[in-house]
């Protein structure tokens, strides 16, 4: 198990570097800066706020001096929003999207899973049928889509839920709803198909020759199995989820990290891109390590130390 964490931290360390230097790389390699807008500023005016910012520096420099900014979490000063850092603009905008994302992760899990689970067992019946239909509708239907066919129904047709911000508990219905539905709909499906996969496997058909109960037969022996798959997609689900939504956050007005990398992107706001990806990176491997941990626990055969 030592060995393997060490191996895996190791990985960690040369994947964020990897991440790191390609983001550095192609923001430099993008035509323009952060200071030439529409409306060009006088060449004295960028030259003074290159200097300021030291993007006149030669580029080894300036790539040395951003490895010693993430050692200390110094990610550098947002050329957009003047006297905010990126690591305050993480710290304000993080919190938003892991409590809207870690929600969507309840939902998807206390729904999709026990549904999968009950289609499975009644493989081939209406119920199935439906499930499997609604779950193909559901992983076909884009989230933008999803989230714009619920404000206008729910929100200015009917007006059940508020169509932006997140103070009460409606405000989180919408966006939950429209975060949720792909995952819930891939969820339902892959915990059905593994859960029937599993159901015809000979140590269930032992276990219900032995006379065990069919609930202890489907939870106890089968579910413990069937869910290896799904802890292998929530896991970077919850990465990418907490870490914000590009199209949802900014469709329901959500201060997020996915407005501020829209932001980022459109304001050629560099440093702020290069921080956001690299948190983001860290929140992934992190969470696909949390992984490969659960699957030692989940079935026993696993040996996570080889």
């Amino acid at each position: 198990m030592a060995r393997f964490l060490l191996h895996r931290f190791i990985s960690v360390l040369l994947t964020i570097w990897a991440v790191v230097t390609v983001t550095f790389l192609m923001m430099h390699a993008v035509p323009g800066g952060p200071f030439q807008q529409e409306k060009q500023l006088p060449d004295a005016v960028i030259q003074a706020l290159e200097a300021k910012y030291h993007l006149n520096d030669p580029l080894p420099k300036q790539y040395l001096d951003y490895l010693k900014g993430i050692l200390t979490w110094d990610l550098g000063p947002s050329f957009q929003k003047i006297g905010v850092s990126v690591e305050e603009m993480i710290g304000q905008s993080f919190p938003v999207s892991m409590e809207l994302g870690l929600l969507v992760v309840i939902v998807v899990l206390a729904l999709g899973v026990p549904l999968g689970v009950l289609a499975a067992v009644q493989r081939g019946r209406v119920f199935d049928q439906f499930i499997r239909f609604v779950a193909t509708l559901g992983q076909t239907i884009p989230s933008f889509v999803l989230a714009t066919l619920l404000i206008y129904i729910f929100s200015a047709r009917l007006r059940w839920f508020p169509s932006f911000g997140l103070r009460t508990w409606k405000h989180y219905v919408l966006p939950v709803a429209a975060l949720g539905g792909y995952s819930l709909s891939f969820v339902l499906r892959l915990t059905r198909s593994t859960m029937v996969e599993v159901l015809q496997q000979d140590y269930i058909r032992t276990a219900r020759a032995k006379g065990v109960p069919e609930g202890a037969v489907i939870f106890r022996h089968a579910l413990r199995n069937a869910l290896i798959p799904v802890v292998t997609y929530i896991g970077p689900l919850i990465a990418a989820i907490i870490t914000g939504s590009f199209v949802v956050e900014k469709i329901f007005a959500i201060p997020g990290m996915g407005k501020f990398f829209v932001e980022s992107v459109s304001n050629r706001d560099y440093t702020v891109l290069m921080g956001l990806t690299l948190f983001q990176s860290i929140i992934l491997c992190v969470a696909i390590l949390a992984v490969d941990l659960l699957y030692g626990l989940l079935d026993p055969r696993i040996k996570v130390g080889k």
